[in-house]
């Protein structure tokens, strides 16, 4: 009989819900269709429904699968798409669709995944991710599938279950029967759901998937198990060494301040403000957006020295660095480069301090001693700059000599 380890329950954890220790620091993780998903769960011989892709009608109405009833299910990255409304009517092709997770912008759609419909007797829910007060990676099962987990985890978290994995020992099949056992996989099946739990597994080390979650899991009226559904995440730090995953990324699902970065290879998020933030240290940088929000600003970004944000949107650039191992004077020449460079018409705001700093001052032209001074230059001038555009004005800004 496996002995498991004690588990903790409770209702902050995976997305916040699931038990597990919510990860604090950004980071940017590919997410592939559920297409392609599922080849990828064919190629590590895990059952799942016959199916194509389509791009047309006409295409989706060529193709046959031998089966009278089937399933028809856009290829969004969001979650809730069976819930979701569409822009346009069917027969004008599927264009943008709208979940409760998209926000009012919603997703294009430009494909659909045509599956042949299963009979589910039961349906389940299993997942692995990392998770950081574990040490390494978790099973998470449950026998409430096909539904909401969020709900699950909020009214009824002890029907969570979770197992943790050993990373230098691996997945142990005695771990996965114990957990078909609890997710209430009838005896007669419960091997071949262990089975597919350790392909999953296999699945999620070779491709350094950061969750693999299938919701459904199920026993169809065959008595087979199948993964009706399946998300999986990548870790952006193996983008070198899983080319073909990364190759895969459906880039009209994405931010396209986030296509940029991703091709400049910078570390930077978009926000929605218009004042532009250049830092170095994570820390500091949390901290300068706190103090432009302070004095009434909005910042337009965050990112970690590096980086960028919709220019388009930006009407002044704070530059906040702390000179170490990089020297002031070295990050101030910098600034100018570029400034001359993209032939900038922004005003950029710099305060710098330490190795090298009175050389820095000396090229730059708007330098501020402190951060409050700094915040405060930059919101001032950003709300001047708004108010010309809003009164359809051109704004010029003169230094004395």
């Amino acid at each position: 009989v496996w002995n498991p380890r004690p588990q903790v329950l409770g209702n902050s954890g995976l997305f916040n819900n699931y038990g597990l220790q919510v990860q604090q620091q950004q980071q940017r993780d590919l997410s592939l269709h559920e297409c392609m998903s599922m080849e990828l769960l064919q190629e590590a011989d895990v059952y799942v429904p016959k199916g194509y892709v389509a791009k047309s009608t006409d295409e989706a109405i060529a193709r046959k699968l031998g089966s009278k009833d089937v399933v028809i299910k856009a290829q969004v990255l969001a979650g809730g798409r069976g819930k979701g409304t569409l822009e346009s009517d069917l027969k004008e092709g599927v264009k943008i669709l709208f979940t409760k997770q998209m926000g009012e912008k919603g997703r294009i759609c430009n494909q659909v995944l045509v599956c042949e419909r299963k009979y589910p007797r039961r349906q389940h829910y299993f997942a692995i991710t990392m998770e950081r007060s574990f040490q390494g990676s978790v099973l998470i099962g449950s026998s409430h599938g096909g539904v909401n987990m969020e709900d699950v985890a909020a009214e009824t978290p002890e029907a969570i279950i979770k197992e943790t994995i050993e990373i230098a020992e691996g997945i142990k099949k005695e771990q996965a029967l114990w957990l078909a056992q609890k997710m209430g996989f009838p005896p007669n099946i419960m091997d071949s759901a262990a089975e597919n739990m350790v392909k999953l597994y296999s699945l999620f080390l070779k491709y350094d998937a950061t969750i693999i979650e299938i919701n459904p899991m199920v026993e169809d009226s065959d008595g087979a198990v199948l993964c009706m559904d399946a998300k999986i995440n990548f870790d952006s730090n193996s983008a070198y060494r899983q080319k073909k995953i990364f190759h895969l990324q459906d880039w009209t699902q994405e931010d396209e301040r986030d296509k940029d970065v991703a091709k400049a290879r910078l570390n930077c998020i978009g926000l929605d403000g218009n004042t532009g933030c250049q830092v170095n240290a994570a820390r500091l940088a949390m901290a300068t957006m706190d103090i432009i929000k302070l004095h009434g600003g909005t910042p337009a970004n965050f990112l970690d020295v590096g980086g960028g944000a919709a220019i388009k949107k930006v009407l002044a650039i704070l530059v906040n660095i702390f000179g170490g191992i990089m020297c002031c004077d070295v990050n101030a020449r910098g600034i100018v480069m570029a400034v001359k460079d993209l032939e900038m018409r922004i005003l950029v705001v710099v305060q710098l301090q330490g190795t090298g700093v009175d050389d820095a001052k000396a090229l730059i032209i708007l330098a501020c001693d402190d951060w409050d001074e700094a915040a405060r230059m930059v919101v001032k001038l950003s709300e001047i700059v708004t108010f010309a555009k809003q009164t359809h004005v051109d704004v010029k800004f003169q230094l004395p000599i």
